[in-house]
């Protein structure tokens, strides 16, 4: 008689599983349910006493009409695609968070005043969209009386776009909405073509939705619940091209081009929102060349919509400009690699030096033809640059394409789009006619994890901000396959790769070093209410933090009709004076309040707050610095940007007490120049351990030169990588024109 030998029951067990697998479906994600707790009414109250106390310390008048409220407008939950991917456990994800979650950080953990969902429009289906609004109003419930509510919540979304070259590339905006009732909000968001978020919305293949499960057995229910996202999403059918958005059914996902089809469907709806750019000079999505030059035009900017712009969040800082270029053009239009400058290591650089460290024996008359071809297919390459040098590790590419003077520059920094590039613009399309951007400065987060706030202290790097990556090397195998081999030559990019080819994580690997807790705009508002703030931000008079709560005012003493704040636009033909007032946020204590702990509970408060909330003490931060940084937009066509940019015009260096700084200062070259004049302040506050503060943590020799680097890379997940910096606030400009005679 023949023995049958059995498969071990392992093996059974594990085909029995991967049948149920590929049987089973995820389930549908929901909103979530908010605390139906408050904060309680002594906790708003203080807000306003501390303020006071703070003008009566500087020397303000102690009665205001005014009180200055903090928020949060770029906020993902996992209602976004990409928040999704990032919440699942192969990439150190936690799980889900839904929009009920953002509302209990927001009021719970971070204490904020007011915050806005920013989902990407992309993945928002039509019932994400009602669930969403339904979110917002619960939230918005439980803030008690709308006159005074302790928490006031936006509705909005986020216009995702990524083109693949400088021409056709116009970034990411923030829609928020005034409104939430039904009557006076869009029908659906409007999203830009898919793109960037191709990775989290194209359709896992079947071995991907059976080997991720089987590999992490214990999670195998988010996985599938991830895949039943991306069903929903993609089942979803587009709304047709070139119909008014009012004429459109409710079951589609409606797409808009460019920015100047945004607007036109936001004018077709006729409600009340604010569009704000941000991410500007963000090279992980930005192609190499990319300027906001082409953005200022009648066609594809709006004034009365696109007021603010975000020079500040979780990706990093999009504040200053720098003359240096990714690439130069020949007499041809061919894009040539330029050469390292002081402050700027080209990639397509050092791309050819990579390839040259790889020669080995070889004549070098062959080395140096690989040098010339390795960085002339890294132009040619665009934002997949590293595709080229293949098997080169992160470290290889130093600090190549980063700001290296920048407070916390973003990564790969785009300087032409940056906010002071922007401020220093002219449009002379049209004649007798001076277009300019004319944008308050705020900051955010644009936290992935439905956490608003996050900047209040610096902890737990993978989930306060976006340094997530593959939680060990097994899970880098399901994700990008087999490590690339070194190989002596460079290739040309395959254009037929797709965006969201596995060798894109080299990338994201290095991206890991440039985020941070993410910052705040504050507004100064006649009071708590949704119209109080909501008139903050149309009229600009608004700032941004890198976190903290400084407390800033700008203003122009000696205007026409006295004294103007923070965003104002004047006429005047006498030097401005312009004087600046601020006090540093409050010093944090360990742990949450006792009402976090009583709203949460102990489970909640350690999972969504990590175990630390705001928690102010007493005692204020120092102010250090005061500068005033001044901005002449230009008044002909081809003046240079970087004659224009006068940073810092002035600086006012603060006593060090904890009672604030003030500071003023007068243009005497303004009466005479003949030109328009644009000022903004920066308060700057002592030093302090931040997160990922000093970026890729290169080692310089001694002209200057990034020689080594120790990333911060994901897998180091109890690594928080702090670095001191000194947190700063910015304020909106304060534009001045001259008066004609």
């Amino acid at each position: 008689m023949r023995t049958v030998r059995m498969p071990a029951p392992s093996i059974l067990v594990y085909l029995g599983l991967a049948l149920c697998l590929a049987a089973c479906r995820g389930q549908h994600i929901g909103p979530g349910e908010p605390s139906q707790a408050r904060l309680p009414e002594k906790v708003v109250a203080s807000r306003t006493t501390t303020q006071t106390q703070a003008r009566q310390a500087l020397g303000m008048p102690g009665a205001s009409t005014k009180q200055i409220l903090f928020g949060d407008l770029h906020v993902h939950t996992t209602f976004s695609p990409d928040a999704f991917a990032l919440s699942l456990p192969i990439i150190q994800g936690e799980g889900v968070h839904p929009p009920a979650d953002a509302c209990d950080f927001a009021r719970f953990c971070s204490d904020l005043d007011f915050w806005s969902i920013n989902d990407h429009a992309t993945g928002i289906t039509p019932e994400h969209w009602a669930e969403t609004k339904e979110a917002i109003r619960r939230c918005n419930e439980v803030a008690g009386d709308p006159a005074d509510p302790d928490l006031v919540t936006f509705l909005g979304w986020e216009w995702t776009q990524s083109g693949r070259s400088p021409d056709n590339h116009w970034g990411h905006k923030n829609v928020i909405l005034r409104h939430t009732d039904e009557e006076r909000i869009p029908a659906r968001p409007i999203a830009a073509p898919r793109d960037l978020l191709n990775f989290a919305l194209a359709p896992m293949a079947w071995w991907q939705r059976l080997l991720i499960p089987l590999y992490d057995l214990s999670h195998a229910g988010r996985y599938l619940d991830f895949g039943h996202y991306q069903d929903e999403v993609n089942a979803v059918r587009y709304c047709d091209d070139g119909v008014d958005t009012r004429e459109l059914p409710n079951d589609c996902i409606e797409v808009a081009e460019d920015p100047g089809v945004l607007f036109e469907k936001l004018a077709q709806w006729g409600h009340e929102a604010i569009v704000i750019p941000h991410g500007t000079t963000w090279g992980i999505y930005s192609p190499p060349g990319s300027s906001i030059d082409k953005q200022l035009t009648r066609e594809q900017h709006d004034p009365e919509l696109q007021t603010l712009i975000e020079v500040f969040s979780g990706h990093g800082n999009s504040e200053e400009y720098r003359d240096w270029v990714e690439y130069e053009t020949d007499a041809d239009g061919e894009p040539v690699c330029p050469e390292p400058q002081p402050d700027y290591l080209p990639c397509c650089w050092r791309a050819g030096e990579i390839i040259r460290s790889r020669c080995g024996d070889v004549p070098d008359d062959v080395c140096e033809r690989r040098v010339v071809d390795a960085r002339r297919f890294y132009l040619e390459a665009g934002l997949r640059g590293h595709y080229t040098v293949p098997g080169a590790h992160s470290d290889e590419w130093l600090d190549c394409a980063q700001c290296r003077d920048c407070f916390q520059g973003a990564f790969n920094y785009r300087p032409r789009g940056s906010a002071q590039y922007a401020m220093a613009l002219t449009n002379f399309d049209v004649p007798n006619e001076k277009r300019r951007f004319r944008f308050g400065f705020m900051a955010s987060s644009d936290i992935h994890t439905g956490r608003p706030g996050t900047g209040y202290k610096e902890y737990d790097r993978p989930q306060m901000t976006e340094s997530r990556g593959p939680a060990n090397e097994r899970s880098v195998g399901l994700i990008a396959g087999k490590p690339v081999e070194p190989v002596a030559e460079p290739v040309q990019w395959d254009r037929a790769v797709d965006y969201s080819t596995p060798a894109q994580l080299a990338e994201r690997e290095r991206a890991t070093s440039f985020f941070v807790t993410g910052g705040l705009v504050a507004v100064h508002a006649a009071g708590r209410s949704r119209d109080d703030i909501w008139n903050s931000l149309e009229r600009r008079e608004v700032y941004g933090t890198s976190g903290g709560r400084m407390l800033l005012w700008f203003d122009l003493v000696n205007g026409p009709s006295g004294e103007r704040a923070m965003g104002s636009e004047v006429e005047m033909s006498q030097a401005p004076e312009l004087r600046v007032r601020a006090m540093g946020s409050f010093e944090q204590m360990p742990g949450c309040p006792d009402y976090s702990l009583g709203a949460l509970g102990p489970e909640r408060l350690q999972w969504l707050c990590r175990g630390e909330c705001y928690n102010p003490s007493p005692e204020r931060r120092r102010i250090t610095r005061i500068e005033v940084v001044r901005i002449r937009p230009q008044e002909s066509p081809g003046e240079a940007v970087i004659d224009l940019v006068d940073d810092p015009w002035r600086a006012h260096d603060c006593d060090g007490s904890r009672a604030g700084c003030t500071a003023s200062f007068r243009d005497d070259e303004f009466p005479g120049s003949g030109r328009e004049a644009i000022y903004y302040a920066r308060a700057i506050e002592e030093p302090m351990e931040m997160i990922n503060a000093a970026g890729l943590r290169c080692d310089y020799d001694d002209e200057g030169n990034c020689v080594s680097v120790n990333p911060c890379f994901s897998m180091d997940v109890d690594n928080d990588c702090l670095a001191e910096d000194e947190p700063r606030a910015w304020s909106s400009p304060i534009f001045v024109r001259p008066r004609a005679n």
